[in-house]
């Protein structure tokens, strides 16, 4: 009997053994090679599952994620109104599904948006479906004119045209209405953009992934 017991102990770790990288999925804490072993937005760090440092999810409360090699950190602070804002060079990498948050922009002359668009010094009407990207993500003007493919929490997705920066570096000031300078993972959306995934622009912030489309 103790010999048939051992025979299936070998043989459920042998099962175990030979099971493809990746098939188990890991949460909080859980051990993990790489991203495809953890589960959501968790990635892997040091082994084990956590929270993406350079998305700032909250999924594992009470852990503290170690930051990544290279990570996107803020380089240095801006004040308005007496109230401290981090501002940023760089955005976390852009993927098939890159995670976002989605704000609200006025294109048109004497909107929030301040100055005319970056990429043609123009305004825009907000019946157009366009976008403008944090300063890392907007990338010197290389993604001016492309067309992103939005999607939000409730399964609806857009096309928008990239016409802008949202200043990641800069705020604070005429240019910017303003504005504190923007967080390294906004994307900014007119008024068309927000309508065509069925949200309501008066909750401000919403949860979405984009990608180039």
């Amino acid at each position: 009997m103790a010999q048939l017991a051992l025979l299936l102990l070998s043989l459920f770790l042998t099962l175990i053994s030979l099971a493809p990288p990746g098939a188990s999925i890991s949460s909080c804490n859980g051990p993990c090679r790489d991203l495809n072993d953890c589960d959501g937005q968790l990635i892997c760090i040091k082994g084990k599952c956590n929270d993406d440092p350079q998305v700032g999810t909250h999924i594992c409360r009470g852990t503290t994620p170690s930051p990544q090699p290279g990570g996107c950190k803020p380089s240095g602070t801006l004040t308005c109104r007496g109230k401290s804002h981090p501002t940023y060079d760089c955005s976390p990498p852009v993927t098939s599904s890159t995670p976002a948050k989605l704000t609200n922009n006025d294109f048109s002359e004497g909107g929030d948006g301040g100055g005319p668009s970056e990429c043609d010094e123009s305004y825009h009407s907000n019946n157009e479906r366009i976008v403008a990207l944090s300063t890392g993500w907007y990338n010197g003007g290389s993604r001016c004119g492309k067309m992103i493919r939005i999607t939000a929490s409730n399964g609806k997705s857009v096309s928008a045209k990239v016409v802008d920066e949202c200043d990641s570096r800069h705020g604070c000031d005429k240019e910017h209405a303003g504005q504190p300078p923007c967080r390294n993972n906004i994307v900014d959306g007119s008024n068309a953009v927000w309508s065509a995934l069925g949200l309501d622009k008066n909750v401000g912030v919403v949860d979405i992934t984009w990608s180039m489309a």
